[in-house]
């Protein structure tokens, strides 16, 4: 199938388009490299610097690779950053995917999957949280990303559209083997900041909150590694190909772990110690978020098979530890503490998300 991958310079587009290569798909990416990365990106696979919001760049690049279908992850995805300034999401996430929808109407794209998020749910009222959870968004981000998937329900009805949404947890790990792995910045996610302060790029990590209903006190979340998650993709390619019915689906484990089992895991992969300190809770911040990920399973053929956390973990420092042995080689480390270019700076203290 040709296929145009959206944000396939970043941390979860590059896993699938290596995916989608790998099942020998002709596969294009459009990428405005703002969060992602060039050389992320296979140098045979066509590859277009631009916005998705450009609806005419985006329709001349749909018909000139004759694009059956587009899984679309280029987005903004920060839930505070959302709140502060609700207009990028608003244009970054929601516009641009409307300009993108029209582009794909034009041009003929019969099938569509899109990045969604479990930021749509909001405050949970039950785990582990199914599809048909209510959908309460509590940040902008979340808003844009249910818009987004409304859309598609309509534009299914009205226009023959075949379509997934794939709600994702907390994607996490690197593969290693290709040289892909987490590289935000700032980084906000809680494993590559712990591994982070492991290497010394951090003075210590801040649990946000240790007095929650949970066994430990701390937040308890649903992990799943970034190569499961590409899997997925793939999967939901083909159930579309298949003539699978269009809806939304949650990308998961369905098993949780605490703040304070991530940290341990962390310590127990690098044999580090790591300090730790206790800040106030986030608003916010459930305490816990935990999905079902049956429907995938059934509908799919999908399952979670390296999400394990002590997998997550391993290859993420595999992937951190490797990407600064060749940066000292390179002569662009001053020490062995510095792991990558994004990583804050020692003095700093870890801040995270999930």
């Amino acid at each position: 199938m040709r296929v145009l991958v959206t944000g396939g310079a970043g941390y979860i587009g590059s896993q699938v388009v290596r995916g989608l290569l790998e099942e020998d798909h002709s596969v294009a990416v459009l990428d405005d490299l703002s969060t992602g990365h060039r050389e992320a990106v296979p140098p045979s696979v066509p590859f277009v610097q631009a916005d998705v919001g450009d609806r005419a760049r985006v329709e001349a690049l749909l018909r000139e690779q004759k694009i059956e279908a587009i899984l679309h992850l280029a987005a903004r995805s920060q839930a505070g950053e959302s709140v502060r300034d609700p207009r990028r999401y608003y244009t970054g996430n929601l516009a641009a995917s409307i300009a993108l929808l029209e582009a794909a109407l034009a041009a003929g794209v019969g099938k569509f999957v899109l990045s969604s998020t479990a930021a749509v749910y909001g405050d949970p009222i039950s785990v582990p949280i199914t599809e048909d959870h209510p959908t309460a968004p509590i940040n902008p981000y979340g808003e844009t990303k249910l818009a987004i998937e409304r859309m598609l329900a309509i534009y299914a009805k009205a226009y023959g559209l075949r379509y997934a949404a794939l709600r994702y947890f907390n994607a996490a790990g690197a593969d290693p083997r290709v040289g892909l792995g987490e590289c935000h910045d700032p980084e906000t996610h809680l494993i590559p900041n712990v591994l982070a302060a492991a290497m010394g790029a951090h003075a210590e990590i801040t649990i946000h909150g240790h007095d929650y209903p949970t066994p430990d006190g701390t937040c308890i979340r649903d992990y799943i590694h970034v190569r499961d998650l590409a899997d997925a993709h793939l999967a939901s390619l083909a159930y579309l190909e298949r003539g699978g019915e269009s809806g939304c689906f949650n990308l998961s484990t369905g098993v949780g772990h605490s703040v304070n089992e991530v940290i341990a895991a962390c310590r127990s992969v690098t044999g580090r110690e790591i300090p730790v300190r206790h800040g106030p809770r986030r608003e916010g911040d459930p305490p816990v978020l935990v999905a079902s990920p049956r429907r995938a399973e059934a509908l799919f053929g999908w399952r979670a098979q390296i999400s394990s956390l002590d997998r997550l973990v391993s290859d993420a420092w595999a992937w951190m530890t490797s990407t600064a042995r060749q940066r000292r080689a390179s002569g662009s480390l001053e020490s062995a503490a510095e792991p990558m270019p994004s990583t804050p700076s020692a003095s700093a203290r870890a801040s995270w998300r999930v």
